[in-house]
C-alpha cells in the first residue's frame, strides 16, 4: 500500500475539519436579539446566550447586540417586521405610532402599583390578548415581558406634598409632565446624559427617570439627595420581547420553547438586578433621603391621570379595552 506523504496528509485532516465545520454552522440558527440596554446588562446576556447554546446542543445560537448598535430602539418593531433583526427587547412608548398599544403596555401614570399587579393585569385579565393581536398586524410575534423597577422623584430640596412641587421645575416626560401639569407643576424634559448637569446648575430642581440604582449610574447623588416614593406607578415601565413571525415559524417547537425561556429569564434577572440595587441602596440609607407623597396625594395623581388614560382610549377600540381593564382594576385595588 502507498503511504500518503505527511503534508497530504495534513491537508486532508484541515478539509475534513472545514466540512465538519461547515456542516456544524449549516445545523445552527442563529437568532439577532437586540436590546435597549447598554453594557450594565453585559453578563445577564452572557447567561442567556449560555443558556441558548446548551440547551438546544449548539443548534441554536444567540447574537447579542446592546441599545443603538445596529437599530434605535424605536425603530425595533420595524426591524423585527422587516427581519433586520430577529428578536427585540424594548418598551412600548419607544413605538406608540407604531403599534396603538405601546403607551399602554409601557405603563400608564397610575396603572399599577407593585410587579404583581402588572403581572396580573398583563396575564390574567386579558391585556396580553390584545397586545398579541396588535403585533400580529405588524408581523411580529409577542414573546413576553419584562417588569421595571421603581419610577419615582429625585429632588434637591424635600418634599412633602404635591405642593411642594410648585415653586420646582421638574424633568418629567410624556403622560407623567402631563399629569403633573394638571397641579400646575412645571415641568420640562432634558434626555439622560443631561440630567447631572441640569441639576447641578439649577437648570431643573428635580427629575422622574427612574429608581435609586439609576439614579446611582448616573451619579445623580451628588447633585440631588431626596428621593420621593410617588407611589404612582411600580414598576415604572414594562419590557417588551418580540420576535419575526418568519423566523419564529421557521424554528422547531423545541427551540421555540429554549428561546421563550431563555428570553424570560433573561428579562427576570434584570427585573432582580434592579430590584436589588434599589433595595441595597434604600436599606444602607446614606446616598439619599428617602420620603413617600401623602397617599392622598397619591390618589389625586391616579385621578389626574384619566385624562391621559382617556386619551390611549380614544386611539381604538382595542385601546378602549385595554383602558377598561386598567379602570377596572384600579377600582378592584381601591385607587378609583
Amino acid at each position: 500500500m502507498k503511504m500518503m506523504s505527511p503534508s497530504k496528509a495534513a491537508v486532508f485532516a484541515s478539509l475534513a475539519a472545514l466540512v465538519a465545520s461547515s456542516a456544524t454552522l449549516a445545523d445552527t440558527t442563529r437568532i439577532r436579539f437586540h436590546t435597549f440596554y447598554g453594557t450594565e446588562m453585559d453578563e445577564i446576556a452572557e447567561k442567556m446566550q449560555d443558556q441558548v447554546r446548551e440547551a438546544s446542543d449548539g443548534e441554536l445560537r444567540i447574537h447579542y447586540f446592546r441599545g443603538g448598535e445596529l437599530v434605535d430602539s424605536d425603530q425595533f418593531v420595524d426591524a423585527v417586521s422587516r427581519g433586520s433583526i430577529d428578536v427585540a427587547y424594548g418598551v412600548g412608548s419607544y413605538w406608540p405610532g407604531q403599534v396603538d398599544l405601546g403607551n399602554i403596555e409601557a405603563g400608564l401614570p397610575g396603572a399599577w402599583t407593585s410587579t404583581e399587579e402588572a403581572r396580573a393585569i398583563f396575564e390574567d385579565q386579558g391585556l396580553n390578548e390584545l397586545l398579541e393581536d396588535a403585533y400580529a398586524e405588524k408581523d411580529v410575534v409577542l414573546l413576553g415581558h419584562g417588569y421595571g423597577s421603581n419610577y419615582d422623584l429625585l429632588t434637591k430640596e424635600p418634599v412633602s406634598s404635591l405642593e411642594d412641587l410648585q415653586s420646582m421645575k421638574i424633568r418629567a416626560t410624556g403622560q407623567m409632565a402631563r399629569v403633573l401639569q394638571a397641579f400646575d407643576i412645571p415641568t420640562v424634559y432634558l434626555p439622560a446624559q443631561e440630567l447631572y448637569v441640569g441639576l447641578s446648575t439649577g437648570v431643573i430642581d428635580g427629575a422622574i427617570y427612574g429608581g435609586p440604582v439609576e439614579y446611582e449610574q448616573l451619579k445623580l447623588n451628588e447633585a440631588a439627595d431626596h428621593y420621593t416614593f410617588l407611589n404612582m406607578l411600580n414598576p415604572g415601565w414594562t419590557e417588551t420581547a418580540i420576535v419575526n413571525e418568519s423566523t419564529w415559524e421557521g424554528l422547531s417547537e423545541e427551540h421555540r420553547d429554549i428561546l421563550r425561556d431563555a428570553v424570560d429569564q433573561y428579562a427576570r434577572d434584570i427585573h432582580a438586578w434592579l430590584e436589588e440595587g434599589n433595595q441595597r441602596i434604600i436599606e444602607e440609607g446614606e446616598m439619599f433621603e428617602f420620603a413617600s407623597l401623602p397617599e392622598e396625594d397619591s390618589r389625586r395623581l391616579t385621578e389626574a391621570a384619566q385624562v391621559v388614560w382617556q386619551e390611549e382610549a380614544d386611539k381604538s377600540e382595542r385601546n378602549a379595552r385595554a383602558i377598561e381593564i386598567l379602570v377596572e382594576n384600579a377600582k378592584e385595588q381601591g385607587r378609583l
